[in-house]
């Protein structure tokens, strides 16, 4: 069996803040953005490195949906990121005025913080020990 994740869909409630926050700020990649219909678009993105698996910015439809956006985990950590250069990348959080839950820590098994995107959802932005 060969299977993959290809995609996540994250509720964000409004296509364009996402797309900018995630490119501008977080130095994402757009990789698609069709419109499907007058209310709805399939837009996907990636990390700028691998792209293997994206997320899918999926605008909520009605209000139980609303009601999700930046909390689809309970207040867990949602999303893990991984880079090669931690230091590098919270300074961009820092810059970007992006709100750091937990900062950085060295572990066993690599350095780690906690951030909050523009709807606060939390993701873990992690650098490998190697």
């Amino acid at each position: 069996m060969n299977q993959s994740l290809a995609h996540i869909a994250l509720v964000v409630r409004d296509y364009d803040e996402a797309i900018a926050f995630y490119t501008e700020k977080l130095k994402f990649r757009l990789l698609e953005d069709t419109v499907l219909s007058e209310t709805k678009r399939w837009v996907l993105i990636a990390p700028s490195g691998d792209s293997a698996c994206a997320l899918l910015l999926a605008k909520a439809a009605n209000e139980e949906q609303l009601s999700r956006v930046g909390n689809q985990t309970g207040g867990r950590v949602f999303l893990f990121l991984h880079t090669d250069d931690l230091n590098r990348d919270y300074q961009n959080l820092l810059h970007h005025e992006i709100r750091i839950v937990r900062e950085p820590v060295l572990e066993t098994w690599g350095k780690v913080l906690v951030f909050a995107d523009l709807y606060g959802n939390l993701w873990d932005l992690i650098e490998p020990k190697k």
